[in-house]
């Protein structure tokens, strides 16, 4: 059985490797075989064929049927998907149960700690740092909203707000609810209109003609990027954050101003 390599590399999505990729395939092709038949169709060694096929009966992707000699039954693939769909949530919501332990525990405080010590000898000009890829970057400015106690400032460009509002809302909302004054200024359009007025909720959304990038906050920190939105792909994206109180603080006043 001839199975494109592009067709079975997307089967990675369903949690299976290259054998059992192989395997499950040709059980699909057949409806039922012996494991014999289904090496000689996957072309998968004999010698792994019975961990392999043991491995996706624990999966939940085939059956065994009973008797001599021993066939496997493939299980229907929307089903599959069922399954493979609660075992991530049920994994998901064990490893967030021990997450939040930890947040409740000494681990956490003793990190803390070491975090804080390390804080005091780091000099002035090393609080600056490189982040890259567009996920990581809105994971950072999450972060800087969630910290801030006072003023964020955010400058994007036209899809950039409709981005700050799919990704940063809940963050803006929250930070709103804390007493947190959140800026937003972005050239303005009607393909961003419904995204506007729904930040303009949360935060102060005003239009600007600056295409220019960056998130300041409490006057303090800044993250600003570097490349064009239009024309780089969002994993190349690069932020350069700096803790930099003298040059935010003018910069947000004169934003202001």
């Amino acid at each position: 059985m001839i199975v494109e390599k592009d067709f079975l590399s997307k089967l990675k999505d369903f949690g299976l490797n290259s054998y059992e990729s192989k395997l499950w395939t040709a059980i699909l092709s057949r409806g039922v075989s012996t494991a014999g038949e289904l090496s000689d169709i996957a072309n998968v060694p004999r010698s792994r064929t019975y961990d392999v096929l043991e491995s996706l009966e624990k999966k939940g992707f085939i059956v065994m049927k009973l008797g001599k000699p021993i066939k496997y039954l493939a299980v229907q693939p929307d089903e599959v998907i069922e399954r493979v769909k609660k075992k991530v949530n049920t994994e998901a919501e064990s490893q967030i149960n021990v997450l939040d332990g930890i947040k409740d525990s000494v681990i956490l405080e003793e990190l803390t700690q070491l975090h804080n010590q390390g804080l005091e000898l780091i000099e002035p000009n090393d609080m600056s740092g490189i982040i890259k890829g567009r996920t990581n970057i809105y994971n950072h400015m999450e972060f800087m909203i969630k910290n801030a106690k006072d003023t964020v400032v955010i400058n994007t460009t036209e899809k950039g707000l409709c981005r700050k509002h799919d990704n940063l809302f809940n963050a803006i909302k929250k930070a709103k609810e804390k007493g947190v004054s959140v800026h937003i200024h972005a050239p303005l359009s009607k393909e961003n209109e419904t995204h506007k007025k729904r930040l303009n909720t949360v935060s102060n959304v005003k239009e600007t003609t600056n295409q220019s990038r960056f998130i300041i906050a409490d006057g303090k920190e800044m993250l600003f990027m570097l490349m064009d939105d239009e024309t780089i792909h969002p994993n190349f994206e690069v932020g350069v954050w700096v803790n930099a109180p003298l040059f935010a603080a003018d910069l947000q006043k004169k934003l202001f101003n």
